[in-house]
């Protein structure tokens, strides 16, 4: 059986408060405590350093979240202590409805997953970071995701309109359905946990 290092072990217990405590829809507290379950076997460490990208300067400013909340302010800290390891990417494949500052704009780390601090399959836990006034491409994926907001940004599921989680907000995509992001005048940064495998 592996063994999780220290530093991401609490990184993990963090955010299983925090999106414990602000994940409200039903689904998504399902779809969460499942995810979580599942990460109480660790997975195969990956070695290695881990690398930035240029976006990545926004990193501290979109890390100095002035909340009233214990379990967010934790989640931060924490992430911090693994956050040298990541290795952000860009994102690939886009279309037209990307903004035209999008690649350089924004950036990806997968902390445990297929190319994650942790290599495994079943489950995907990641961070999106982007510069102000970018927009992510519409896209979609089979599993569900649930997602946890640090920021100010604005979301959108299938044709419906723009909302604002603010710090703290999380909400569920179902399997399948369009979703987009963009940013506002400030760094966007979320959370976002997708299970690869359902339980059966």
């Amino acid at each position: 059986m592996s063994l999780r290092r220290e530093s991401l072990q609490l990184f993990v217990d963090a955010a299983s408060l925090a999106f414990d405590q602000f994940a409200k829809a039903p689904e998504a507290r399902r779809s969460v405590r499942q995810f979580f379950a599942a990460l109480e076997r660790p997975g195969a460490p990956r070695a290695g350093n881990g690398s930035r990208l240029p976006v990545c300067d926004h990193l501290d400013l979109a890390l100095a979240v002035d909340t009233s909340y214990a379990s967010l302010t934790r989640l931060i800290e924490t992430f911090k202590g693994i956050e040298p390891m990541l290795e952000w990417r860009r994102r690939t494949k886009y279309d037209h409805t990307a903004s035209d500052n999008f690649v350089e704009g924004h950036a990806n780390a997968m902390i445990i997953g297929p190319g994650g601090l942790e290599e495994r399959n079943d489950l995907w836990f990641g961070v999106t970071l982007m510069a102000p006034h970018v927009r992510y491409p519409d896209h979609s994926h089979a599993p569900e995701e649930v997602y946890l907001v640090l920021s100010k940004g604005e979301f959108q599921q299938g044709d419906g309109e723009w909302f604002s989680p603010g710090v703290g907000g999380s909400f569920y995509n179902v399997p399948g359905i369009k979703h987009a992001m963009r940013s506002v005048d400030t760094p966007l940064f979320a959370f976002w946990v997708l299970l690869a495998e359902r339980p059966h």
